[in-house]
């Protein structure tokens, strides 16, 4: 079971601190790889951390998870956190996510779609869809130049 579910039977709804980790994955055209989640929004490959994990070892494994991609070389570009990351979820849960952001142009893999993702699509980080999620839109704005350089 992952973590974060096992601990809601203690706390019940009381907001959690989640970590976790994104990667921004960038092609040889400068486009970045989003995931169109199942509820229609668009966000960045990543997820949360399970017990034992590093910050890398997550990226590496959602990024696998999700994409059918293994990435290498990963940057770190920041770590997201406080009252700007809080979230309550429809079933009434709360946390706060702590986030670190990853950059990789070293991949390897076919894409491939899973239960997690209805498209996985390259983007122009300058030309984003418009249902992507505010919080994405923040890992990925501070690092435009690194993006495209």
């Amino acid at each position: 079971m992952e973590y974060y579910k096992a601990i809601r039977k203690y706390v019940g709804n009381k907001p959690l601190l989640l970590p976790g980790s994104v990667v921004i994955i960038v092609n040889d055209k400068k486009d970045i790889l989003l995931q169109q989640r199942p509820n229609g929004s668009w966000g960045l490959p990543g997820g949360l951390m399970d017990l034992g994990e590093s910050y890398e070892e997550v990226a590496y494994r959602e990024v696998f998870e999700e994409t059918g991609l293994t990435v290498r070389d990963l940057k770190l570009l920041g770590v997201f956190s406080g009252k700007d990351y809080f979230s309550k979820i429809e079933n009434g849960d709360e946390f706060y996510s702590v986030t670190a952001v990853f950059l990789s142009k070293n991949v390897s893999g076919k894409l491939r779609i899973n239960h997690e993702s209805q498209a996985l699509t390259y983007y122009s980080p300058l030309q984003l869809p418009d249902n992507m999620k505010s919080e994405y839109i923040g890992f990925i704005t501070p690092y435009i130049d690194e993006i495209l350089a």
